[in-house]
C-alpha cells in the first residue's frame, strides 16, 4: 500500500522509536514516517519544517515533556497520539479530550485502532479542538466536573463545559445531549460510550436510554423507579432497575 499519511516519532528512547517504526510499517502501511527525534527542542523545530499529520509523541522527556512540545506548537494541525505510562488523571484528561493514548508496551491492535481514528480525525480537519481541550484539561486538574468534553458531531466537534450537559439521550446509535445554555447537539457516538467516560465524573444512568448530569438532579419524588426534577424543571422518569444504582450515586455524589 502507497503511503497516504506522514507521521514523526518523537521519544527521547532511540529503542521506542525504532520499536514503534517497525510496528508502524508491519501494521499500518499507509503511514509514512518522515522524521524522527530524541531532542524536545529539536523535535519543536522539525515539527514547524515537516509538517506530518500525525505525531507520535512520548510524554516523559527530559528538561522538556511530552505536553510542553504540545503547547509550544499548538497552532499546527496535526493529530497526536500520545505513548504514555502516566497516571489515571492524565488517561480521563485524553478521554475527555477525543486524543489518543497508546501505553508502552505498544499493542498492535490498539495501535491500528488509533490510527484509524487519528486518520478520521485528520480527513475531517478537526484536531486543534482536541488538543485545546486537552492542555485545558491537564492544566485545571480539578475533578472530572470541572473538565472539558469535546463532543464530535455532524458538523465537526464541539468543545463543552461537562456541568453545562443536563443530560443526554440515546438516539439509535448516536446520542442527543441537552445544555444549560445552548441548543441540543446529536452526536455521532453512542450512549454506552458517553456512559463509561462520565459514569465516575458524576453522571448516573437513570433510564436505558437516558444518563443525567447529577450535578442538575434538584429533587427526586419516589414512585416504582420514581421521577426526577432537574434544574431546568423537566422531570425524567426514573427506571425501576435503575432506581437502586440511581440512588447509590446520588448518595455518594452529595454525600448524604
Amino acid at each position: 500500500m502507497k503511503p497516504s499519511f506522514t507521521a514523526m516519532i518523537i521519544d527521547d528512547e532511540p529503542s521506542g522509536i525504532n520499536t514503534l517504526k517497525k510496528l508502524l510499517q508491519i501494521n499500518c502501511p499507509e503511514v509514512e514516517i518522515t522524521g524522527t527525534c530524541t531532542n524536545a527542542d529539536l523535535a519543536i523545530q522539525m515539527l514547524r519544517e515537516l509538517k506530518p499529520q500525525m505525531v507520535f509523541l512520548d510524554i516523559a522527556m527530559p528538561v522538556k515533556t511530552g505536553f510542553d512540545i504540545v503547547r509550544e506548537v499548538k497552532s499546527q494541525r496535526f493529530e497526536i497520539i500520545f505513548v504514555t505510562a502516566h497516571n489515571q488523571f492524565m488517561i480521563e484528561a485524553f478521554h475527555f479530550s477525543a486524543i489518543d493514548y497508546l501505553l508502552k508496551p505498544v499493542e498492535d491492535d490498539l495501535l491500528v485502532d488509533a490510527v484509524s481514528r487519528a486518520k478520521l480525525r485528520i480527513s475531517e480537519k478537526f484536531g486543534a479542538n482536541n488538543v485545546e481541550t486537552l492542555l485545558y484539561n491537564l492544566k485545571i486538574n480539578q475533578p472530572s466536573q470541572k473538565m472539558k468534553l469535546c463532543i464530535p458531531s455532524f458538523k465537526g466537534f464541539q468543545v463543552i463545559d461537562l456541568d453545562e450537559i443536563i443530560y443526554a439521550e440515546s438516539s439509535g446509535n448516536y446520542t442527543n445531549i441537552y445544555f444549560t445554555n445552548k441548543p441540543m447537539v446529536c452526536t455521532t457516538k453512542p450512549m454506552h460510550e458517553y456512559e463509561a467516560l462520565l459514569q465516575d465524573a458524576g453522571f448516573a444512568r437513570i433510564h436505558k436510554s437516558i444518563l443525567v448530569n447529577l450535578l442538575h438532579v434538584k429533587e427526586y419524588i419516589r414512585g416504582e423507579g420514581g421521577s426526577i426534577i432537574l434544574s431546568t424543571g423537566q422531570i425524567l422518569e426514573v427506571s425501576r432497575r435503575k432506581k437502586e444504582s440511581f440512588l447509590a450515586q446520588m448518595k455518594a455524589f452529595y454525600k448524604f
